[in-house]
């Protein structure tokens, strides 16, 4: 019996696919882009595809193949090169069956901004509408980045003076720019927080975490809500282990000088490190890696 991908795609079309690295396009009749993959070796790779089994763990290939009807590749001369045009092409035309790396325009950004006595800070996937903000990311996890911010911003609470919803929705109009962000400003902060969050929200110091528990220390009313307390600082170590000390790293070891990293470009910035370090080479600046 003639396999699914053969009778799609041509008897002779599997033994005709190039082994070298590159990246394989699968489109349906319509000629909508359903996925974009990339692989070491094309050949091996759709291999699979072409001997992929009633299972589970080939359900995800066999659905695939059952919505496609053309195969289109691109061979690459190394499998970094592939692998970032894999996401390039995935954040450009988001396929059906790509998920991961496709919402790049969700990562989160957080922002802080000084006007006078006030200082606001924001949580923000649409970093264009916060210009005046210093702003700090891209970070890849909405939820960690989100349980950050909040718990940061209930801490200060008790070093500061929240400033009121309708002071925020004023004419500067800084929380009402964008339906996804958030903002939140206080008075009276101390003018060393700035300086110690920016460092905090770029992974190269955890002390704002250290003077924080300090500062509340010498609260009574947060000494009453102990519970309360250490559920945010685990909050902002957690987003310290899996946000911010990873994107620093990758940021010092890849030389980048953009900050804060675009949304789009933090995922191949990522990848072209993680390459580089399994192949035992040092990490070079993005925009070589995207020549060579």
């Amino acid at each position: 019996m003639l396999k699914l991908f053969d009778r799609k795609f041509g008897a002779r079309f599997a033994a005709s696919i190039p082994l070298e690295p590159g990246v394989y396009r699968i489109y349906a009749a319509d000629g909508a882009l359903v996925y974009v993959g990339k692989a070491k070796s094309l050949r091996r790779r759709l291999s699979q595809y072409r001997n992929a089994r009633r299972c589970k763990a080939h359900a995800k290939m066999r659905a695939i193949l059952a919505d496609g009807e053309r195969i289109e590749l691109d061979t690459c001369e190394s499998h970094l090169e592939a692998c970032l045009l894999e996401t390039r092409l995935i954040q450009q035309h988001r396929p059906r069956w790509n998920v991961a790396g496709a919402f790049h325009f969700l990562y989160p950004m957080l922002g802080m901004y000084a006007a006078g006595s006030f200082v606001y800070f924001c949580y923000t996937t649409s970093p264009e509408k916060f210009p005046e903000f210093s702003l700090h990311g891209a970070y890849r996890s909405r939820e960690i980045t989100a349980d950050a911010f909040f718990a940061l911003t209930k801490l200060l609470e008790w070093v500061g003076h929240p400033l009121p919803r309708s002071q925020l929705n004023g004419p500067a109009g800084l929380g009402g720019r964008d339906r996804y962000s958030h903002v939140v400003g206080f008075r009276r902060l101390d003018e060393r927080w700035y300086g110690l969050l920016s460092e905090f929200w770029r992974g190269r110091s955890r002390a704002a975490v250290a003077e924080l528990i300090l500062a509340l220390v010498e609260k009574p009313s947060a000494r009453r809500s102990p519970q309360q307390i250490q559920e945010a600082i685990d909050s902002l170590k957690r987003f310290w282990r899996h946000e911010a000390s990873p994107l620093h790293r990758v940021t010092r070891d890849t030389a980048t000088a953009t900050w804060p990293v675009p949304q789009q470009e933090r995922d191949p910035l990522f990848l072209q490190y993680r390459l580089r370090r399994k192949e035992g080479q040092r990490a070079v600046p993005l925009a070589r890696a995207v020549e060579e």
